[in-house]
């Protein structure tokens, strides 16, 4: 007992000073005197990556749970910077494995008499991570398999973690800045939420089997099927089907397999998961994607699925046209409609965003990275705006953007805007509704513009009637105007104060030179707040600079 208190201590200890160092090397970086010969864009950004590296080796270092959380994290670019983004979408664990006398022993606690349908299981995994390892096996009636067997003592490990980790997004909510436009308690629980049911490999099963079910007519793509009566909560048996890895080009090519028709299949299939069933796989890294021998593409790993949500899919089709057409205001309602833009915030500066995006994503030619050089944009535009990305929609780009880069390999003359045409394009006539729709929807817009035109002139009259009262007001929202203006307020406000520590300085220069210097300690102590108040419009007009250079980049 007082071994096991002492560990969890140390843990919480390991923890938070992982945590707190993090906090001193921002804190670090935000300071400008820290950068030699002055802070530039690029050395700010050459700051940011090298904490990104910081972050995904700590998150290695930490174990299995902060490494669910870095890849978790790795799906909100709207709370983390672009750099931390995209170093965090490739923390894969690779762990050693866990002795075989364990394996034996989890397999006897689980499967109990039913161990002995397996006749022979072989010692050395076929592969180790952070959450468990494979072992083939063959059954008493030769059927060969794989058994997926969770690592020892890992849920309390998790709990713990997790409990820690709420503690610390309490922390960054508490504070002024990094705590504003976010809820980290928020994205705390659902961490906490996602990583406990991926514990749980009854689930994973059920995913699988759901996956399995959508392909079942689909001889391009083959799923494993599950082996129930050998599966439980640690430990998840699915039929063994070989294959070579989807990346391995001189394999493919000595087996007789097409790459160019194989990166097809990939992102077709991926296609249908997304517009037709809704339900996807979220990490199809290239060491869960083979290929058979007759070029079928294999599907392993179903413990990070993703859903579309009912509303995000019936909008689907309005969200397409309304991008089809560069229509940006329309579009950024059908995002605020599903959730994706906050409702009460001024869509101002996110439609200057989406206009940006769509001509950015619209004009052709479009290049062979097209998706990556999207999503790539989307992470720089969305962070720190009122953007609510979704973390299936960042799956989603992941994924497609995993895709293109295997079909490049595969093929380099591999489109895939030319591959998802015949899936979009049906999207933009229908949402699967009746042939009338188009009609009736003329008529409600009619039936609209008449019942306002009707309106006009009952509120004309109102409005004359307000404005010979003296109570009609006049708002007028200045958009780049107002912002122009804080940026000279802002301006003045430096001046001034470099002004007042500049009189500061010569005061204490000749103080210290008189026949009392004591009397120098009064001027310092006075330039102390005013220095402070100067770092801090500093740091403002260095902040609006790097927004601006990115919005200004995208264009």
């Amino acid at each position: 007992m007082f071994w096991d208190s002492a560990w969890k201590v140390f843990r919480a200890l390991r923890i938070w000073f992982f945590v707190i160092s993090l906090i001193i090397l921002l804190w670090w970086d935000s300071c400008s005197w820290t950068y030699l010969g002055g802070i530039t864009s690029e050395r700010r950004q050459n700051r940011q990556r090298l904490r990104a590296k910081f972050l995904k080796a700590e998150l290695l270092l930490l174990g299995p749970a902060f490494i669910k959380l870095g890849q978790l994290l790795s799906a909100r670019p709207d709370v983390l910077p672009a750099n931390w983004v995209i170093e965090l979408a490739d923390l894969q664990d690779n762990v050693p494995p866990f002795s075989f006398d364990k394996v034996k022993v989890i397999l006897a606690k689980e499967l109990g008499s039913r161990c002995t349908e397996i006749v022979d299981i072989k010692q050395a995994p076929l592969g180790a991570a952070s959450l468990a390892q494979v072992h083939c096996a063959i059954l008493r009636n030769g059927r060969k398999v794989v058994l997926k067997i969770q690592r020892p003592g890992l849920a309390p490990l998790f709990r713990l973690d997790l409990e820690v980790m709420t503690k610390v997004a309490g922390l960054l909510q508490r504070h002024p800045r990094w705590g504003l436009g976010r809820d980290w308690i928020a994205i705390a629980i659902e961490c906490k939420r996602v990583l406990l049911r991926e514990l749980d490999f009854n689930l994973e099963a059920q995913y699988a089997a759901r996956f399995r079910q959508q392909f079942l007519n689909e001889s391009t793509v083959r799923v494993p099927s599950v082996i129930w009566e050998l599966t439980t909560s640690q430990v998840l048996c699915m039929d063994y089907l070989p294959g070579i890895k989807i990346n391995d080009l001189d394999g493919l090519l000595a087996a007789g397999v097409d790459p160019g028709k194989v990166a097809e299949i990939g992102a077709t299939s991926y296609l249908q998961q997304l517009v037709r069933f809704g339900f996807f796989h979220a990490d199809p890294h290239p060491g869960n994607l083979a290929v058979s021998e007759d070029g079928a593409l294999i599907y392993y790993d179903f413990g990070m699925m993703g859903i579309v949500s009912d509303a995000l899919r019936s909008r689907l089709g309005s969200m397409i046209r309304a991008a089809a057409m560069r229509d940006a205001s329309g579009l950024v309602k059908e995002l605020q409609v599903v959730g994706l833009v906050a409702s009460d915030v001024d869509v101002g500066p996110v439609r200057r965003l989406v206009r940006l995006m769509l001509k950015e994503a619209l004009t052709p030619p479009f290049s062979a990275n097209f998706i990556d050089k999207f999503s790539g944009d989307l992470y720089e535009l969305v962070y720190g705006e009122p953007f609510r990305l979704p973390a299936e929609l960042i799956f989603v780009l992941r994924a497609l953007s995993t895709f293109e880069g295997v079909g490049r390999t595969l093929d380099p003359s591999f489109n895939l805007m030319a591959i998802a045409q015949p899936y979009l394009l049906p999207l933009m006539t229908s949402d699967s509704s009746s042939p009338n729709d188009f009609i009736n929807e003329i008529g409600r817009q009619v039936g609209f513009l008449g019942s306002r035109a009707a309106a006009l002139p009952r509120r004309l009259d109102e409005n004359l009637e307000r404005l010979e009262q003296g109570d009609l007001q006049l708002q007028i929202r200045m958009g780049e105007s107002d912002r122009q203006f804080r940026r000279i307020v802002t301006a003045q406000q430096l001046l001034s104060q470099s002004v007042l520590l500049g009189f500061l300085s010569l005061a204490a220069a000749l103080l210290g030179a008189s026949e009392r210097p004591r009397w120098v300690v009064f001027p310092l102590v006075i330039s102390l707040p005013v220095l402070l108040g100067w770092l801090k419009l500093q740091f403002k007009i260095a902040r609006e600079a790097r927004l601006d250079n990115i919005k200004v980049s995208s264009k």
